[in-house]
């Protein structure tokens, strides 16, 4: 038989124990939660693996509809929005960096864009980093060619293409993407796709066309022929 005074005991030592087995499940959901969170994060960010290059995972967005969102407000506000990031890609497919992996993979990344009924016109943008053993030339044409054989009808245009191939080597990842005015939006360049066109021919006056030089200088012509005119008066 226990006595009342333990059996009291007893029974706030029972509490005491519930309480930090309560605790100790309420810190260890707590853990799992936060761990659960992180991961699941809309923006987390990853090691690339390359200097001066940043990887954003994304989860629930698209990572092309979302760049191009950005690009298209910067190019329509032209407000500059970084000082320190210079370009910014989307990249929705990786594999290998090897030939044989890249060929099996874009014969059905690119349906959604190049496969009948689908088709455009597109180039192929192509960067190597850390890099050695992958040829450029070899990439474009095998690529180049998987495209054809979607359509017959997707043709090769390198100065205003409906659709950009974007091919990022990093070591021994491939990462891939296709990306919509890829030439208006300057490569993708943030420093670029702010500036005006007006700041676009003073940095590149040989650009001018034709026509353009003819309506700058034509203000001085008129200038001097109304002076010549002046003169003459006074000379009468």
């Amino acid at each position: 038989k226990f006595s009342d005074h333990e059996e009291r005991l007893s029974g706030n030592e029972r509490e005491e124990d519930e309480d930090d087995v309560e605790a100790a499940l309420k810190k260890e959901v707590g853990q799992i939660r936060a761990s659960t969170e992180q991961k699941l994060r809309r923006f987390q960010s990853v090691e690339s693996g390359a200097n001066n290059v940043v990887f954003i995972r994304t989860r629930g967005i698209e990572p092309e509809n979302l760049v191009h969102h950005i690009l298209k407000d910067m190019h329509a506000t032209k407000k500059k929005k970084t000082r320190v990031i210079l370009r910014m890609l989307p990249i929705s497919g990786t594999c290998k960096a090897f030939m044989e992996d890249m060929k099996k993979y874009t014969e059905t990344f690119f349906e959604p864009w190049f496969k009948v009924p689908n088709k455009g016109t597109f180039q192929i943008v192509y960067k190597a980093r850390n890099n050695s053993h992958m040829s450029r030339e070899e990439v474009i044409k095998e690529l180049a060619g998987i495209v054809g054989s979607l359509n017959p009808e997707n043709k090769v245009d390198l100065n205003n293409p409906q659709y950009t191939i974007v091919v990022e080597i990093i070591k021994n990842v491939c990462c891939l993407s296709v990306v919509r005015d890829y030439v208006l939006f300057r490569k993708y360049n943030l420093q670029e796709v702010v500036k005006s066109n007006k700041e676009d021919s003073q940095q590149n006056p040989s650009s001018l066309t034709e026509d353009q030089n003819s309506k700058v200088v034509k203000p001085e012509t008129e200038e001097e022929e109304k002076s010549s005119k002046e003169v003459k008066q006074e000379n009468k």
